[in-house]
């Protein structure tokens, strides 16, 4: 019994192999045509590697904070997309954070700002021991807001994207419920 558990485990990573593999012949065609796209046109630069060139320029909203529309969250409790310029409001160090200045929760609802996510008062290392800690002050794990939330450039999708997210509650679309339900199939 234990040399069939055994067996089976092994087995396991040998089949992930072999479906990654199926799928590698498939990369590199076009889903709706099945016409076979050049790693060119895949690229930001539109030339091989081999090629000495310039990308395109891209050109990020100069909009100021506050004066700029919000963004749908691309799925469910996505972090959402920052749509005003970050100019002067860059770098984040671990003595200044910009941001804070109008998304902290106390100053936020005053300047019309969304406010950090209660998410981010979470100590995540507590989950894996299956407890929802709840911090008094920001995360350390959350302060350099721009590892997950980044600016939007004026810019066109290399690829087409058919990915259609599905809200199980409506307004997720522009506001987080990680916060109730964190532990969501962890356990």
């Amino acid at each position: 019994m234990l040399k069939r558990k055994l067996a089976l485990l092994m087995a396991i990573p040998a089949m992930g192999i072999s479906i990654s593999m199926v799928g590698c012949q498939t990369a590199g065609t076009s889903a709706s045509s099945g016409k076979a796209i050049s790693a060119e046109e895949l690229s930001y630069r539109n030339a091989p590697l081999t090629v000495n060139t310039v990308p395109p320029p891209v050109e990020f909203p100069k909009t100021p904070p506050g004066q700029s529309q919000r963004f749908t969250r691309a799925y469910e409790n996505a972090p959402p997309m920052i749509p005003h310029s970050v100019e002067g409001l860059l770098p984040i160090t671990k003595d200044n954070n910009a941001c804070l200045g109008c998304h902290d929760p106390k100053v936020a609802k005053s300047v019309g700002a969304t406010p950090v996510s209660p998410t981010h008062y979470i100590d995540f290392f507590q989950l894996i021991k299956g407890k929802v800690v709840k911090l008094n002050k920001l995360d350390p794990a959350r302060w350099n807001c721009v590892q997950c939330h980044a600016p939007q450039a004026n810019a066109k999708p290399l690829v087409q994207n058919t990915f259609k997210p599905d809200y199980r509650d409506p307004s997720t679309k522009s506001k987080t419920k990680l916060d109730k339900n964190v532990m969501e199939g962890v356990y």
